[in-house]
């Protein structure tokens, strides 16, 4: 069976996806270190506006260019945070006809909002910095550290939902010299116009409708730009790493997430199951597994006695590790063939890269 390791060592671009709390930004970053660990050059990128992923470096920021991470490996590893707003600007600066075009739009009130506030816009920025990274810079491995597992599918979504949107009547009549929305205004559109700038100013509305106009011409490279981004997604050198954690809410969650990858033709490449209960290596002198149920039948015939104590302490955590695996059980089925990679709970917290390293040589295993 194939491991994470070869994920690591093959894959151009490592997706991490799960919800929130199960460790999905340190196995991110993880996964980057081992990459570079490997001579790889590797940049792991987190569209989580939390600074989870700044704090599992030991840094005080990150921004939205790759910053070196300074370390004794064989490759190079970066980091970065999304700035949706820089790299919205970059692609207009990029498809805009001549400079004062992409003038216009930035210093465009109503651009201004919707490149940092309008619904989707994050998402779509999030899959267009991927493709920068993995197209057009000079990377072996780019790792992405998603938002908790609903917003990640609208990351994979985003790019179609453009394309869409830009194919749309509605799209296309506001764009159109000769009908549009400058028509709209003048003639037949006075009296709604004239209602809805009473509700959110005659300003907003103008700004709306000059950016409108600026925009003209530039739909045509979005598109071709989202479809790119589209397939990068889904090509095989792209892949999605499951992250869970054992309790049962979450590998729901997980199990909802992997479903809708299949629904889109995308495999799981790997499970990583965070804070497992160990076992502590609970087995007997002729090389049987102590249960759970044997572990507390020693715990009451030794009852009164310092050994029994610790049986009935290993009783119990045998008993949430066996549960555990109850939880995970459905999920593993769900993803096989794809390896499931389990992580002991740690006495330590991840923010410095010996902490990362700890937790590679447990993620870095063939799973059995």
């Amino acid at each position: 069976m194939s491991s994470l390791a070869t994920v690591v060592t093959n894959a151009e671009v490592v997706i991490c996806c799960g919800s929130g709390g199960v460790g999905k930004t340190t196995t991110a970053a993880v996964l980057a270190l081992e990459a570079a660990r490997r001579g790889r050059r590797s940049v792991v990128v987190t569209i989580d506006p939390a600074r989870r992923l700044a704090d599992a470096l030991g840094l005080e920021g990150l921004t939205n260019e790759p910053r070196a991470i300074e370390a004794d490996l064989d490759g190079d590893m970066y980091a970065l945070m999304l700035d949706t707003k820089s790299t919205f600007d970059g692609l207009v600066r990029r498809y805009s006809s001549d400079p004062d075009q992409a003038e216009r739009i930035l210093t465009n009130r109503f651009y201004d909002n919707i490149s940092s506030a309008l619904s989707g816009t994050q998402e779509y920025m999030a899959s267009e910095k991927l493709y920068e990274l993995a197209r057009e810079g000079d990377w072996d491995l780019v790792v992405v550290d998603t938002p908790p597992t609903r917003h990640a599918l609208d990351f994979l979504d985003a790019p179609q939902r453009l394309a869409t949107f830009l194919d749309h009547r509605l799209y296309r009549i506001l764009m159109t010299p000769t009908r549009g929305i400058v028509k709209a205004v003048n003639v037949a559109a006075q009296t709604v116009v004239r209602s809805l700038s009473k509700v959110v100013g005659g300003e907003v509305v103008a700004d709306a409708i000059a950016f409108f106009q600026a925009f003209e011409g530039m739909e045509g490279g979005f598109k071709e730009r989202a479809a790119a981004v589209d397939e990068l997604l889904r090509s095989d050198e792209t892949a999605f790493v499951l992250v869970a954690s054992p309790k049962a809410d979450t590998v729901a969650e997980a199990g909802y997430f992997a479903e809708q990858l299949d629904q889109q033709g995308i495999d799981v490449r790997a499970l990583v199951v965070n804070r497992m209960q160990p076992t502590f290596g609970a087995e007997t002198a002729g090389g049987e597994v102590t249960t759970a149920a044997t572990a507390r039948a020693r715990a009451t015939t030794l009852e009164g006695t310092a050994i029994g104590e610790h049986y009935r302490a290993l009783a119990d955590a045998l008993q949430v590790a066996e549960g555990d695996e109850v939880h995970l059980a459905g999920l593993a089925g769900q993803v096989d063939p794809a390896p499931v990679v389990r992580v002991p709970v740690q006495p330590f917290e991840v923010n410095d890269l010996e902490g990362l390293a700890a937790i590679g040589a447990l993620l870095m295993v063939e799973d059995d």
